[in-house]
């Protein structure tokens, strides 16, 4: 709308106000002011005369009416909505009437001055009023995102309010770009927009963009609005000093701008050619103090980010002002280095990539690499871990030269050790970017690269010496001649003085001339410089006129003649005559010599690069065959991302055919067990990509390539690992990822219609009973297989493929823990099944071979036995009387004769010399399995049968109790059945509990009458429930009853009726050969004695009281490091099934750390681990032996004492509780530790140690423990173990407070040390004035004590001190002591002194058991005569030995 025509420029100039409040005073006559400000209640009836004028008078009606839209302004937050909003779209369309009527205003050609200044004073009101409409409803805006007020908005939206702000703003920057657009230079004078009109229009844009969700990608056409708005003032209006400082600020002060401003820059660079402003940004940032960055973390984060992203937009630009930066990366932000060298980076990768570089950009590269290079070693690990990133990225686009490829791989390598976590893991990622983008070769292997490269090397020494032939044989001819000219010169003399001889020289017939030449240089060749002078002369005579015989003028002296002559012979006019070879061959020409040298030449360069290739290809697999031993230590570290990127290294590393990449493969095995889910995935889809996607054409292919892969991992594999190996492929087997194909290829192999080896065909079953676990059909589909042709008269010639038969077929039984519901029937087969018949025949044939794989096979049978049979002990007890029966055959019983039940196996045999000690050994051991197997049968199967009875039995009670009368149905709900009752009636089905009182009624076999146990169908009752049901044993009864079933385990090896035991027949035998090391000599045979004597204490808790100093006596004092491992592995397990009476033998587990055996100690480790954590032993004092294991000469026990403590220190405050005692144990003199390995093991231990609380405990515990410290050494150690705290202010506060305890000891230099050492360490903490005086006063202390001893503390202020309260902090740890001793009171009263780790415990009486006094069986040793009966405390010298047994005094009764 065209506004009237204005003759006169009002008297005013409206002045654009720095703040609102200045347009309401007027400093100058001519400056407008607002006249009055209008109370709101009639700022509706204002802005409606606003409206009327407009319409009237266009834009230019702002004149008359600003003070209304003032005022509106001036009562924003009070105004209602819809008036806002009106006069928001009033000023929105006055902008635009008047953006519309200065087009054809500023184009004429005669605008008056008066005309001017009526627009100019319209276009400033008109934009003042709608910039700050804008800025304030953006503001409004704002505060309700903070508050959460966006609900209303969107409520208001919902019910069909057409004004939403956000949809607002983009139209109106829009209308203010268009209006910029415009040539306003001719409203003003001077033709310059005054500044403080473009400030307000770029303060608008400013004010948006401090909106925090600018940045969101649904305001995305608000923020390209903004940035073309922006773009305009920059170009148009002279604006770029300001926005250079604008931008700065917001960076520093607003963490969600930098982005936005990057987007800005490349639009403004692009669209508007403002490249200047890069340079005026990155200088001002350049300008920046160092020293307030480091201080102004939230600005250093704004420009990190705005310097990092503008590098990659653009980086040639970035390049060119990248001085103005440098200077920072030496200051102690490591945000802004961070920043830098990112924007370094990416100058490399799209700017100086390439070997087309001119001079100057190949040094700027090359500065640049030197200075990342450089900062891979930076103070902070943010910057070595964010160098080790960019690096990453420019290896993996090819931007790092060659030349620089070995030095960051040995950065790389070296920064595996960084103490970071994040610089590893970074350093890892590299490492796996240089294998994945290495330039040699796609098998890196060290051995293939040497082979290879000294067969290249030989070549190449044999072109060098080849070169250096040629180059001696092709001598220029001048250079012959100069060589060769005084001896002949001599020779010419000589012949010219004499006269020549006719016999001399041969008469020349006339002939070629050039014939007699090659003569003659021939001569001269063979050094016959006589006989080439006289041919000479007489060619001369001969051949006068004739080239080249005339060539020279006879004019010359005769000698001359003669050497010229001679000259030009042989030098010849060409220059390829001189270089025949010295046999006279044929003359080369010019260009064939030429291409003769030419090419050795090109081959000699092509075989020094092909050699300089192979090289550094060598130099890198060294390298990273060096970086695997390093990485693998890191695949149990505690981040999770470092193990993750530990594995895909090893994954690379595999793919590149190195070989050592094995046992990294091996190495992350056990990993599958982690918790972290993380940690699991990543190794099965390790494994995944490593072998389950083999290359190959057919699918046949493929499967017989996987088979391969497995088998490798197989070969020398040990029993953990095929242990994971085996969860691995049951998870693949359960997800359908391994292909029918190699199941088959695997039947084919074990059933031998594919030809294999005997090793493939042992590998083929264990890898069907892996894939068994996650799929049984597997192997229960094919067990008719697996029976027939694992088990068959072959199994004497290898008891390992039968054994793991054994194991495949275990698969298909439940062996998980059974729940309670009816239908957890477990699978079983009927004794007559052909697999029992084949076991116990394999068992049988083999019990009197030599082979060694006999044991482990049987123990695998008797498992499988007790899994899948019924009645399994049935079969067992045949099987034992069958191997009985052997034996005493063996042993010289007549044949035929059967073993009494009730006396050892051995008869009368055993007291001769004639002991078949293999024979025992696997009668020993077989017996052991039985008991073993028995009792899990018992505990486990049994079990789980009488929980399934009973289920089905109530069942069937309910049910017949919902068909009863109502009232009846009421009755039976409130009465419950006895449980006792039911087991009753559900054990005795007949009703006849008079035979449930007589043991011989429950069994009519033989057999089970010396187990006590046999096999007996479903009672009628229960066979239409279950029909497949399987009967367990028929003592259920006894077992079902209270107490029952303590009794039957106990009858297991209680030599009672020995018509019902046939295992305690065998516990003579078993304790005779414990007793008798001596006589019964034999390693193995100790060792399954051992072993056995562990799994029948395992059954009964009266045996194993009963046998408890026999078992830890053979532990401590037995010769053979097997039987001391085996039976500290079976005491574990005693120990969680028995924790009461093993409780007391608690110091003789802990004496298993110091064995001497290897084996031993390893074992003892893994054993107390696990009982500790689980909590199967209470953590004392003695925990120090496990500690002392941190300082083991062997690698593999140190890393089993680091795993123990750091799970322990994640258990409450366990590590902090124990360690007081630990130290004061080691401390001892008496301990046997040494002052450097005492530290060693403080300063791990010390590192559980971070919570502030327990550092100010262990303070003040340590200084008080100086009083009772009675040597120099303990001074020493306490001492130490202090500078190992990291101290605070409270903790030098409880150090001063007990002062007195250690200033005595202060005389001594090494305890002054450790005090100096504490107080370096408080002098850097000294943040505060008042930490930095008491450190001062502290340091005065200890020099006054350490110069003058104790008594210099008088000469201290009394202030300071409080001799008075000296002894309180003892008093009160002593009371504090014995309160606590109170709460814990500890089992035993030989817990209470531990020292006394060899004194025999009292024997535990259970409350059952108090009334019987029956005499135990006892051993006596001669030590027994000397001390006390309660006492079994043995010498060295009276360890068993083969001449002198171990008598044993037998209080059994008969």
């Amino acid at each position: 709308m065209a506004g009237p025509s204005w003759e006169a420029a009002p008297a005013w100039e409206f002045h654009l106000p720095l703040s609102a409040d200045d347009l309401l005073r007027s400093h100058e006559p001519s400056q407008y002011a607002v006249q009055k400000v209008l109370p709101a209640k009639k700022l509706r009836e204002h802005l409606a005369d606003f409206r009327a004028g407009f319409r009237t008078q266009g834009a230019l009606a702002i004149l008359q009416h600003f003070d209304t839209l003032y005022s509106i302004l001036h009562h924003f937050s009070s105004v209602e909505a819809a008036i806002k909003e009106d006069a928001l779209e009033l000023m929105q369309k006055a902008v635009s009437s008047h953006s519309n009527a200065l087009t054809p205003i500023l184009a004429s050609v005669g605008l008056t001055p008066s005309l001017r200044t009526v627009h100019c004073n319209a276009l400033k009101m008109n934009c003042y009023v709608l910039v700050r409409l804008v800025e304030a409803f953006e503001s409004e805006s704002s505060r309700g995102g903070l508050l959460g007020l966006d609900t209303k908005k969107k409520a208001k939206k919902n019910q069909g309010s057409s004004f939403l702000w956000e949809e607002e703003r983009q139209p109106i920057l829009q209308l203010l770009t268009q209006l910029l657009q415009l040539d306003l230079h001719r409203l003003w004078t001077g033709s310059v927009v005054e500044e403080e009109f473009v400030s307000l229009m770029a303060g608008c844009c400013y004010h948006i963009l401090e909106n925090p969700s600018i940045g969101h990608q649904r305001h995305r056409p608000t923020r390209e609005a903004v940035i073309h708005l922006l773009g305009v003032v920059l170009r148009r209006y002279g604006h770029m000093l300001n926005a250079t400082l604008k931008v700065t600020q917001m960076l520093q002060h607003f963490e969600h701008v930098a982005p936005v401003f990057v987007e800005a820059v490349s639009v403004w660079i692009k669209e508007y050619g403002m490249k200047s402003i890069v340079g005026e940004l990155l200088r001002e940032i350049g300008q920046k103090c160092p020293q307030e960055l480091a201080r102004d973390a939230s600005g250093v984060k704004g420009y990190a980010t705005f310097l990092t992203e503008l590098a990659e937009q653009a980086p040639a630009i970035v390049l060119a002002n990248m001085s103005v930066l440098l200077h920072h990366l030496d200051g102690e932000s490591y945000g802004m280095r961070n920043a830098i060298l990112a924007a370094m980076a990416e100058t490399l990768l799209q700017v100086l990539n390439g070997e087309q570089l001119e001079e100057s950009a190949h040094s700027t590269r090359d500065q640049f690499l030197d200075t990342l290079q450089a900062h891979t070693c930076d103070v902070n690990g943010f910057v070595r871990s964010r160098v080790l990133q960019l690096f990453t990225r420019i290896v993996q686009q090819k931007a790092l030269p060659l030349s620089r490829f070995q030095a960051v791989v040995c950065l790389a390598v070296s920064r595996l050790q960084d103490k970071s976590v994040t610089v590893v893991k970074n350093a890892i990622q590299l490492l796996s970017a240089f294998l994945s983008n290495n330039p040699f070769s796609y098998k890196l292997s060290c051995t293939d690269l040497t082979e290879l490269l000294q067969k290249e090397r030989q070549k190449l020494q044999e072109l060098r010496d080849k070169r250096r032939t040629t180059a001696a044989v092709v001598i220029p001819p001048e250079e012959e001649w100069e060589a060769m000219q005084p001896e002949l010169q001599a020779t010419v003399e000589s012949c010219l003085s004499s006269q020549p001889q006719a016999e001399e020289v041969e008469d020349l017939e006339a002939g070629d001339p050039a014939q007699v030449s090659d003569e003659i240089v021939l001569l001269l060749r063979k050094s016959s410089y006589k006989d080439a002078v006289l041919l000479a002369q007489r060619a001369v005579g001969l051949f006068q006129g004739a080239e080249p015989f005339v060539s020279c003028s006879r004019t010359e002296d005769e000698e001359d003649f003669l050497l010229g002559l001679l000259r030009t012979l042989f030098t010849g006019s060409q220059p390829g005559r001189g270089t025949r070879e010295p046999t006279g061959g044929a003359e080369n020409t010019g260009g064939e010599e030429q291409g003769a040298e030419e090419q050795p030449s090109s081959e000699l360069a092509k075989q020094e690069m092909l050699v300089q290739y192979l090289q550094d290809a060598y130099s890198f697999s060294v390298k990273i065959t060096d970086a695997i031993s390093l990485v693998s230590r890191l695949m149990y570290e505690s981040s999770v991302s470092v193990v993750q990127e530990a594995i895909e290294f090893f994954v690379i590393v595999s793919q590149f055919g190195i070989p050592q990449a094995v046992l990294g493969v091996r190495r992350m095995l056990p990993l599958i067990w982690s918790k972290e889910p993380g940690i699991r995935e990543a190794v099965l889809n390790a494994y995944r990509r490593l072998y389950l996607n083999p290359s190959g054409g057919s699918e046949r292919a493929r499967a017989h390539s996987l088979v391969q892969s497995l088998s490798l991992l197989t070969v020398d594999a040990s029993l953990a690992t095929i242990q994971c190996l085996g969860e691995i492929i049951s998870e693949f087997t359960q997800k359908d990822e391994i292909k029918p194909a190699v199941v088959q290829l695997l039947w084919e192999r074990f059933t031998e219609k594919s030809p294999c080896s005997t090793l493939e065909r042992h590998v083929a079953v264990m890898l069907l009973g892996m894939m068994a676990r996650g799929k049984p059909e597997i192997v229960g589909s094919n067990l008719d297989v697996l029976v027939k042709t694992g088990l068959d008269e072959r199994v004497p010639e290898n008891y390992r493929l039968a054994q793991e038969v054994c194991n495949a077929i275990s698969k298909i039984a439940n062996t998980e823990k059974p729940a309670l519901r009816k239908n957890g029937t477990p699978f079983r087969l009927p004794q007559s099944h052909l697999l029992f018949e084949r076991l116990s025949e394999a068992i049988s044939v083999g019990f009197a071979g030599s082979s060694p794989h006999w044991i482990p096979f049987a123990e695998t049978a008797v498992t499988l036995i007790y899994q899948l049979a019924e009645g399994p002990e049935e079969i067992c007890a045949r099987l034992l009387q069958r191997c009985s029966q052997q034996a005493l055959e063996k042993l010289g019983e007549p044949e035929g004769a059967e073993a009494e039940p009730g006396s050892s196996p051995t008869g009368g045999a055993g007291d001769s010399g004639s002991v078949d000690a293999l024979l025992l050994t696997h009668l020993v051991s077989l017996a052991g399995d039985v008991a073993l197997q028995q009792l899990v049968h018992l505990e486990l199967a049994v079990s789980a049968e009488l929980r399934r009875r009973r289920i089905v039995r109530e069942e069937q009670e309910t049910k017949k109790r919902t068909n009863r009368s109502t009232k009846k149905q009421k009755a039976t709900v409130h009465s419950q059945p006895d449980p006792t009752e039911r087991y009753d009636d559900m054990s005795d089905p007949g009703g006849t509990r008079a035979g449930r009182e007589d043991p011989h009624s429950l069994s009519s076999s033989s057999v089970s009458q010396m187990l006590w146990m046999s096999s007996a169908s479903v009672s009628s009752a229960e066979a239409p429930v279950k029909p497949s049901s399987i009967s367990m044993v028929v003592s259920f009864p006894v077992l079902c009853v209270k107490g029952s079933r303590r009794v039957t385990l106990r009858d297991l090896v209680r030599g009672g009726d020995p018509s019902k035991q046939l295992l305690s027949a065998f516990v003579p035998l078993v304790l005779k050969i414990c007793n008798n090391p001596g006589r019964y000599s034999d390693p193995a045979l100790s060792a399954a004695a051992a072993l056995a004597l562990g799994k029948f204490c395992m059954i009964s808790a009266e045996f194993c009281d009963a046998h408890l100093r026999l078992f830890f006596t053979m532990m401590e004092k037995s010769t053979l490091s097997s039987v001391r491992a085996n039976l500290m592995i079976a005491a574990g397990d005693l120990a969680i099934r028995f924790p009461n009476q093993v409780e007391p033998w608690t110091p003789r587990l802990y004496a298993r750390l110091r064995d001497p055996s290897q084996h031993v100690r390893r074992t003892a480790a893994l054993v107390m681990t696990h009982l500790i954590l689980k909590d199967m032993v209470k953590v004392k004092g003695q925990v120090s032996e496990m500690a002392t294991l941190l300082i083991d000469p062997e690698e593999e026990i140190v890393a089993l004492a680091r795993n123990f403590f750091t799970e322990l220190s994640g258990k409450d405050n366990a590590v902090y509780n124990l360690l007081p005692d630990i130290i004061s144990r080691l401390s001892d003199p008496n301990s046997g530790i040494d002052e450097q390995p005492f530290r060693t093991i403080m300063r791990q231990l010390f590192s559980y140690i971070t919570k502030d609380k327990q550092t100010e405990s262990l303070v003040e515990k340590l200084c008080q423990r100086f009083r009772t410290a009675r040597t120099e050494r303990q001074h020493h150690d306490l001492a130490f173990c202090l500078t190992l705290l990291p101290l605070t202010d409270r903790g030098l506060h409880k150090m001063q407070d007990n002062f007195d305890c250690f200033g005595d000891k202060l005389q001594d230099a090494a305890v002054y040390s450790c005090f100096q050492t504490v107080l370096g360490r408080l002098r850097r903490l000294c943040a505060k004035p008042e930490m930095k005086t008491l450190v001062e006063e502290f340091e005065q202390k200890l020099q006054k004590c350490h110069n003058r001893g104790l008594d210099s503390l008088t000469e201290i202020p009394q202030g300071s001190e409080c001799p008075e309260s000296s002894g309180r902090p003892e008093a009160q740890t002593a009371k504090r002591t014995a309160t606590s001793s109170r709460r814990q009171r500890p089992l035993r009263a030989a817990n209470r002194k531990p020292d006394s780790s060899f004194l025999t415990p009292e024997p535990r009486v259970s409350r059952g058991r108090r009334k019987i006094c029956r005499q135990k069986a006892s051993v006596v040793f001669s030590s027994d005569e000397e001390n006390s009966p309660e006492e079994a405390e043995l010498m060295e010298e009276e360890t068993p030995s083969k001449t002198t047994p171990i008598s044993r005094a037998s209080a059994r009764r008969s």
